[in-house]
């Protein structure tokens, strides 16, 4: 059974593909698995061990041979499944249930993946939190948040539940929980991925990307899904700009020092580092990305703030109202804030192949009541740049703490290559 987890995501297709291992033999290991950790950690929304099985049986008998065949896939509640209940973190559609797959979802399945269920997100993936835990907590009757929105992807991830989750960011929510959960987190460039039946909070903002084990999983489960090749550079000149970001009084000592450490290994491995400042167009981004935010909020959830008000958290009926607040000729000058802050960024990687930036204040804070700070990525986000989170280490209180690698827009294979060559050199130590 360990050798089966062990195994790639590109390893498991490859194998189910050449018939030297079955689908169901895959899915029978995964389950296993998730019996043994799910009543502690409850990262699943849903899920059924036996509709899991009758996809991966249904792949052995049709020979399959796609990209991605046999291999098991967390699916996050806020994207549309056909076959499973579709939430969205909220009691308003708690009995929903699509007509169709997410086109994101639907590729998976036609590439011979497996969809084991539906992980807990946040409320409508915004700020209240699930009832998930994070497995790397030292105490798991007093657990530490696994981070969030994308709180059971990170943590079926991180717990060796799946080898490869979906996860959306409209603020932090993939390399945040990537973060805390001591995993991957593959934030692409806006667009990339289709966001065709996941459920809208921020329409400018809603990027969908992935967790894993390892940073070539993420690049090659992306890749097939975006019809790309991120082809994995180890070698080579690596320019990188090291960026404390506006926010660096926010950064705990132990994320400083997870950001010195990262720097301090890319240079051993022949990367020529420096310090990166940021242009002043950039100063305020992470404030504009919260207003755009709340503002595409309020449009895209009008409707159940007007039939469905109590049933709402507080904290989103907050994000609301301050949308509401807005208006329109406000969000379309923020908008040009935003689209100035691009342009200054792409001038920077003139002179940089990759930033390097903190991916979190800090480790994953004690207590299921809030999912920690976003301010870290809000800015990366905004600007629609890929990032990925490396885990470097662990904090004071024996909890992962990661750094976020930020590569140009629509060239991911240079953030995904810096990912992979820290990621080696950490692992390396």
């Amino acid at each position: 059974m360990s050798d089966m987890l062990a195994l790639s995501v590109r390893e498991i297709a490859r194998r189910v593909a050449q018939r030297a291992l079955s689908a169901e033999a895959i899915a029978r290991t995964y389950i296993q698995r998730i019996e043994a950790q799910e009543p502690v950690l409850r990262a699943w929304q849903y899920f059924d061990a036996a509709q899991a099985l009758a996809q991966a049986r249904r792949i052995d008998e049709a020979g399959a041979a796609g990209l991605l065949a046999g291999v098991p896939v967390a699916v996050k509640d806020m994207m549309d499944t056909a076959d499973m209940p579709s939430g969205y973190g909220s009691p308003i559609y708690a009995t929903h249930r699509p007509a169709t797959d997410a086109a994101a979802v639907a590729a998976v399945r036609a590439a011979g993946g497996i969809v084991l269920g539906k992980t807990v997100t946040t409320e409508f993936a915004t700020f209240q939190p699930g009832p998930t835990a994070n497995p790397r907590s030292p105490d798991l009757s007093a657990p530490h948040t696994p981070g969030g929105s994308s709180s059971g992807s990170a943590a079926a991830v991180s717990a060796g539940m799946a080898p490869i989750a979906f996860g959306t960011q409209t603020a932090a929510s993939i390399v945040r929980p990537a973060s805390f959960c001591g995993i991957v987190g593959y934030k692409p460039t806006f667009g990339t991925l289709p966001t065709a039946g996941v459920k809208p909070l921020a329409p400018s903002l809603d990027t969908l990307g992935v967790l894993s084990r390892n940073v070539d999983d993420a690049a090659f489960f992306v890749g097939v899904l975006a019809q790309r090749e991120f082809v994995i550079e180890k070698t080579g000149a690596l320019r990188v700009g090291i960026c404390s970001t506006p926010h660096w009084d926010a950064a705990t000592p132990a994320s400083r020092q997870a950001l010195s450490d990262a720097a301090g290994l890319l240079a051993t491995a022949g990367a020529v580092v420096s310090q990166a400042a940021l242009p002043r167009a950039c100063s305020n981004l992470a404030e504009v990305q919260s207003a755009i935010m709340s503002y595409e909020a309020w449009l895209a959830y009008a409707p159940e703030y007007y039939t469905r008000a109590n049933d709402l958290s507080q904290p989103f009926r907050d994000v609301l109202a301050a949308g509401a607040a807005l208006g329109g000729a406000r969000y379309a000058a923020l908008q040009n804030e935003a689209e100035q802050g691009r342009y200054a960024l792409a001038t920077l990687f003139d002179r940089f192949d990759v930033l390097l930036a903190p991916s979190a204040p800090g480790e994953a804070p004690a207590g299921l009541a809030s999912t920690g700070d976003p301010l870290f990525s809000r800015m990366w986000t905004l600007l629609g740049n890929p990032c990925v989170n490396v885990p470097i280490g662990l904090g004071p209180a024996g909890l992962p703490i990661g750094v976020t690698v930020i590569g140009p827009r629509w060239r991911d294979e240079v953030a995904l290559s810096a990912a992979a060559r820290l990621e080696q050199a950490a692992g390396a130590r």
